[in-house]
């Protein structure tokens, strides 16, 4: 009688680490005195000073008629993977937040595997609009530990300009478009400290797009709708909640926190977030006034931005967090 074969399982990862990053924005730089200038033509007054007072924003990045999220994700990716030292062939998961898809279906994770090259790796889409990254993120950490895979991009991707009203100021001066990237891989090294994701819908009216497709045509409003005060009201209190929780279940304190690095939505937000931290100003990466909100996208472009120009360095502990439509927020604590 032969003896049973002897079954060789392979150990569960116990971390997960950045080993790279990356961004790409729009060639096209919209300043304000640019938008003040078209939004004139159409009899709706706004200055650079009325924009810079109430958001911190004084420029943003328009994606031209023939470039789709997808195009902006690759190129993220591409600069995440040789970040990395690696290829495309190595990646063998792919989540990409976004809520400016290049289509109905396929995901526009399944249009950016065609376009990597990369064949045979799961590959979807999540939604949580704003929060989309911190979500991506830790679904990515979960499915690499389990096993399912060791190496994943991880994608935060938009076009929001595509969904915006140009006869709305308080809206369609606070959006831009873009995309950002990290690769996250299988560690023995803690990278990915702790996690901690929430929505309530009793509010998703106050940060929607009210539009569907049926048979054709658009049913409803396919353009951004926002209650700015109450999303304001909502933002600051959860942010500081969700930040406590994961630094609580990663056995950490406010002190510990090298670089907070927020959803660039506004900059009162961001700046009362790291007030309630206890940490100096010194210690927020700001990239809004740049970029303005790339939703899905600002998160990573910010960290991109961090780490390219040196703020960010190896063994950083890094605070993520944002909020956004639905209503979702959370927040991800990492060794960097």
């Amino acid at each position: 009688m032969k003896p049973s074969p002897t079954t060789v399982s392979t150990p569960l990862p116990k971390h997960t680490r950045i080993a790279g990053t990356g961004s790409l924005l729009p060639a096209r730089r919209v300043t304000n005195a640019d938008l003040a200038a078209e939004l004139a033509a159409k009899g709706i007054e706004t200055s650079d000073d009325w924009i810079v007072e109430r958001t911190g924003i004084r420029a943003r990045h328009f994606a031209d008629a023939g470039t789709t999220a997808s195009d902006l994700a690759v190129g993220a990716a591409r600069h995440a993977i040789e970040a990395a030292g690696l290829t495309p062939g190595d990646i063998d998961l792919i989540v990409l937040a976004t809520s400016t898809p290049d289509m109905v279906f396929p995901s526009t994770a399944c249009i950016v595997q065609q376009k990597l090259g990369i064949v045979g790796c799961p590959a979807f889409d999540l939604q949580a609009v704003c929060s989309g990254f911190v979500y991506a993120l830790t679904v990515a950490d979960s499915l690499i530990r389990t096993g399912t895979a060791r190496r994943a991009l991880v994608i935060g991707a938009e076009v929001f300009s595509r969904i915006l009203d140009f006869n709305d100021r308080g809206t369609c001066v606070l959006f831009g478009d873009g995309a950002g990237a990290v690769v996250l891989e299988a560690s023995d090294t803690p990278g990915l400290l702790a996690t901690d994701l929430h929505a309530d819908g009793r509010h998703v009216g106050i940060l929607c797009v009210p539009g569907t497709v049926s048979g054709g045509q658009v049913l409803g409003d396919p353009l951004l709708k926002m209650d700015g005060q109450a999303v304001f009201r909502l933002a600051v209190g959860v942010l500081e909640q969700s930040a406590r929780a994961a630094l609580a279940k990663a056995g950490r304190v406010d002190a510990d926190i090298d670089w907070l690095i927020p959803h660039q939505a506004n900059l009162r937000i961001m700046q009362g977030t790291a007030k309630k931290l206890k940490l100096p100003l010194d210690k927020l990466i700001v990239t809004v006034d740049e970029h303005g909100n790339t939703s899905a996208a600002s998160i990573p472009l910010a960290l991109d931005h961090a780490v390219r120009s040196g703020r960010v360095q190896r063994g950083d502990t890094l605070m993520l967090e944002g909020v956004g439509g639905g209503f979702t927020w959370g927040a991800v604590l990492l060794d960097y």
